[in-house]
């Protein structure tokens, strides 16, 4: 498989999260571990290692120059293939781990990769608005992760009630993440969150990401999260808020 070692040290120097020798090897392989595992499950749609390693690895990464994860519990929320959680973890061995995910099949593969690299990393089977609720899960952890999972306003219930006040949410978005963003301040509000990074970033192949990074200021109501399926119906807006409480009333 093709070496990707070479365009991962160069390209995370370039933002300012240059890895070692040892780490790249790391990275190399997972991505060949992974993508054996990929020919069984469907775990990425990418598999041409310069492609994956810029969408998957390099994006994961990009943001790690805006946040001190040393020494911080951390939890990825429906990880899927590990990311943003594993690579973080690779690039910033001394942060605590876990990895979250609604399909076991994933956490299996997920808990191989980590044996095989010699990573320590706690695999938890839930969806998230399960696990937001769980005591030794709500409000514990430093920094909540989410790649790819859900619009932000659903994110949001998603991942602020497994941080503590004080800790912070990341969200990674595509190019839209403005929008979003804007969509989200309702849910915000009523959260207890406060956006205190919103970076614009490029890959190397011209694709513009979106990093957002958002302080959980107060504890979270113990009404939130909902379950899953009124969440992702009726997402924390202005309207959707105003309506319920009509028609509670």
């Amino acid at each position: 498989m093709e070496n990707i070692e070479a365009l991962l040290r160069k390209e995370t120097a370039a933002c300012r999260t240059p890895l070692s020798a040892e780490q790249t090897a790391q990275f190399q392989r997972y991505m060949e571990l992974l993508l054996e595992w990929n020919k069984k499950l469907n775990l990425t749609a990418i598999t041409e290692p310069m492609a994956f390693t810029e969408k998957h690895f390099l994006d994961s990464l990009w943001p790690l120059q805006w946040m001190q994860l040393a020494g911080k519990r951390c939890i990825d929320v429906g990880t899927g293939a590990g990311f943003p959680g594993l690579a973080l973890k690779l690039a910033e061995p001394q942060l605590e781990l876990t990895l979250l995910d609604s399909l076991q099949k994933r956490l299996t593969v997920l808990d191989d990769i980590c044996s095989k690299l010699g990573v320590a990393a706690q695999t938890v089977h839930a969806r998230a608005e399960e696990g937001g609720r769980k005591p030794e899960l709500r409000q514990q952890f430093d920094f909540a992760f989410a790649r790819a999972v859900a619009p932000l306003s659903v994110l949001c219930e998603y991942c602020l009630p497994f941080v503590k006040p004080g800790g912070y949410f990341c969200a990674w978005k595509g190019p839209a993440g403005q929008e979003e963003l804007l969509a989200a301040r309702y849910a915000l509000q009523v959260l207890g969150g406060s956006i205190c990074k919103n970076a614009v970033y490029t890959l190397p192949d011209g694709s513009s990401r979106t990093f957002l990074m958002i302080q959980h200021t107060r504890t979270c109501s113990p009404t939130y999260p909902r379950a899953g399926g009124k969440i992702k119906k009726q997402p924390l807006a202005f309207s959707t808020t105003k309506k319920q409480k009509n028609q509670g009333s």
